[in-house]
């Protein structure tokens, strides 16, 4: 029975401006944590020290992210024959972890000092916060216009992101201890961060998974591309439709299709047919469709996934 496999072709960022801009921010935010731990424990402040952490966590995602972007933009090969793209599915999840036990962490932290807060240098906690700040609104700003076409970067982005709005917190407590000396202000902002940290990490964590575990793209309603499928005129049905995502933006189908006896000479037409329908309809570029004539036929296939017995 005719196989057949349509290529698609993979985009990517432009690499040596894209390199160039983690690589800056990964020596930024690598100074940043020194300064900030340094600072953090002179002035005695916890939520300085938690930037520092989410800092810290910052230049490990930076880094994992540079590597995944140089595998990513290798070729296919007889190891990896659909490339290396999803590598950096994998750094994303890797960073969204990172920042959930970082958050755990620091509430932990938190919780304790406000039981018995310390003596905070508010001076010394808003000049390095300040300059966190700086360093934070120029590495979210590096990595913004990258991080729309790759969730490996929008993990990045928001790890900036949240940084910068962090500093903002820790230097209205620095400012709040010098004018008040409300001491409890320090852990209390670090609970806060860590609460927005967790907030960002389960929001956007869902998309790697989703994507590492074969998850139809979110965009794309299944039941749709059969209609699609079945409407095409010569198919009588379809079944063992498996849709995922190649990569974060290269959705893909997998399908038999069983074709009508009258309509089997047809099969070059409707096979373009049936391509160039989910391609303009879905985006799908990338399909493997195999072909059955209505006769021969398995009645009892399954319309999704591929074995039509349940595993016990």
């Amino acid at each position: 029975m005719p196989h057949d496999h349509h290529g698609h072709s993979h985009a990517h960022l432009d690499p040596s401006s894209g390199d160039r801009r983690v690589a800056i921010a990964i020596w930024a935010n690598g100074l940043l944590t020194v300064a900030q731990i340094v600072g953090g424990i002179f002035a005695g402040s916890l939520a300085l020290i938690a930037d520092a952490l989410h800092n810290f966590s910052d230049m490990a995602a930076l880094v994992i992210a540079f590597a995944a972007r140089k595998i990513a933009r290798r070729p296919a090969d007889e190891r990896m024959t659909f490339g290396y793209g999803r590598i950096e599915t994998v750094a994303a999840l890797i960073n969204y972890t990172t920042l959930i036990v970082i958050g755990l962490y620091l509430i932990y932290e938190g919780g304790m000092r406000l039981i018995e807060p310390p003596e905070v240098k508010g001076w010394t906690v808003v000049i390095i916060a300040g300059l966190a700040l700086v360093v934070d609104a120029l590495t979210a700003g590096l990595t913004y216009s990258m991080q729309k076409g790759s969730q490996n970067t929008r993990a990045l982005f928001l790890h900036n992101l949240s940084d910068a709005l962090a500093s903002v917190a820790v230097i209205v407590g620095g400012t709040l201890i010098i004018l008040y000396d409300m001491r409890w202000v320090d852990p209390a902002i670090t609970i806060g961060i860590a609460l927005y940290i967790l907030y960002l990490a389960f929001a956007e964590i869902g998309g790697p998974i989703r994507t590492l575990m074969l998850g139809s793209p979110p965009d794309i309603d299944g039941g749709d591309v059969v209609a699609v499928l079945r409407q095409t005129e010569g198919v009588s049905d379809v079944h063992h439709v498996h849709l995922w995502q190649m990569e974060e933006n290269a959705p893909a189908l997998d399908a038999h299709v069983v074709v009508e006896d009258v309509a089997w000479g047809q099969l070059e037409q409707i096979k373009a047919e049936l391509k160039t329908q989910i391609g303009a309809e879905f985006g799908i570029d990338h399909s493997t469709l195999e072909f059955e004539r209505n006769e021969a036929c398995d009645v009892e296939a399954p319309l999704f996934g591929h074995d039509k017995h349940q595993i016990e």
